[in-house]
């Protein structure tokens, strides 16, 4: 399984940072594009579509981010839209962890699907966009939740039950802990203070996310990644909570020892279209 990971990591790598570091955006766009209707394929297999219909949900996904590519959507401003989509991951968000798979039950399939998409086709628009404002930003937002991942990890493991009784979320994500919850908001307080002290923004020419955030002032800039944390965590639980109702431990088997892309992307859906409000106003 390690060894399934590491090779389908490094196969990863091996086109996304090419595309990333492209003088030209397009080519990341069009990478994240098929990354994205790739996770609509998924999320229609999870709301028991049938395979022909999957497919038509995932290209109809692509189609979707390609003609909004051709229409111009990336190059112009879309504060409005950020809020909305940031508002509504908010809402939902707490609306499905409230309630549990039982209520995810209850929504029809065509609101699921259609929600679903437009998750995904925001995504795409927010993390390209991001791209566009430089690679600084994109990193910064992107490092923000492996931060959070990779402290929430570690601090579970060393510290989990030993400070709550309670789980985080126990009948959506049993090994999720308070403990690691609090050490991955930790982890991104101490990343921003560290990427503005370095100033890493200078040799790429584009303000990071902590450095548009700290120029509001430091303490929204504490509020902010804290807010992006918690986000982070919604989006992990959320689609947790749609593997638990669909009765699938992954999303997909497309990524080795990884699972799905929805399981590698599910902590950004929410992020980035939030980062983008919070970062481009």
């Amino acid at each position: 399984m390690l060894k399934q990971r590491v090779i389908t990591a490094l196969l990863l790598l091996a086109v996304l940072l090419p595309a990333v570091f492209y003088h030209r955006s397009e080519a990341f766009a069009a990478v994240a594009l098929v990354l994205i209707a790739a996770a609509a394929w998924e999320w229609a297999r999870l709301n028991q579509c049938r395979p022909t219909t999957s497919l038509l949900v995932g290209g109809l996904c692509a189609l979707l981010c390609v003609l909004s590519w051709y229409a111009g959507v990336l190059s112009v401003p879309l504060h409005l839209l950020w809020v909305f989509v940031g508002s509504a991951w908010v809402i939902v968000g707490a609306w499905l962890l409230y309630g549990g798979a039982k209520v995810w039950s209850n929504v029809p399939q065509f609101l699921r699907l259609a929600g679903g998409l437009g998750a995904l086709w925001a995504a795409w628009v927010a993390v390209t966009q991001a791209r566009i404002i430089g690679i600084n930003f994109l990193f910064s937002v992107l490092v923000l939740v492996w931060v959070a991942d990779i402290f929430a990890y570690f601090f579970g493991r060393a510290l989990g039950g030993k400070f709550f009784s309670h789980k985080l979320a126990p009948s959506i994500s049993p090994g999720k802990t308070w403990e690691g919850a609090l050490g991955g908001m930790l982890g991104v307080i101490v990343c921003a203070f560290v990427w503005r002290s370095l100033d890493v923004s200078a040799p790429m020419g584009v303000a990071s996310l902590y450095t548009r955030l700290g120029n509001v002032n430091l303490g929204f800039m504490v509020l902010a990644v804290l807010f992006l944390a918690a986000m982070s965590i919604v989006g992990d639980l959320v689609e947790s909570l749609f593997k638990r109702s669909a009765g699938v431990k992954d999303s997909s088997g497309l990524l080795p020892g990884h699972g799905g892309v929805l399981d590698r992307v599910d902590a950004l859906l929410p992020i980035l279209p939030l980062a983008m409000m919070l970062g481009t106003v």
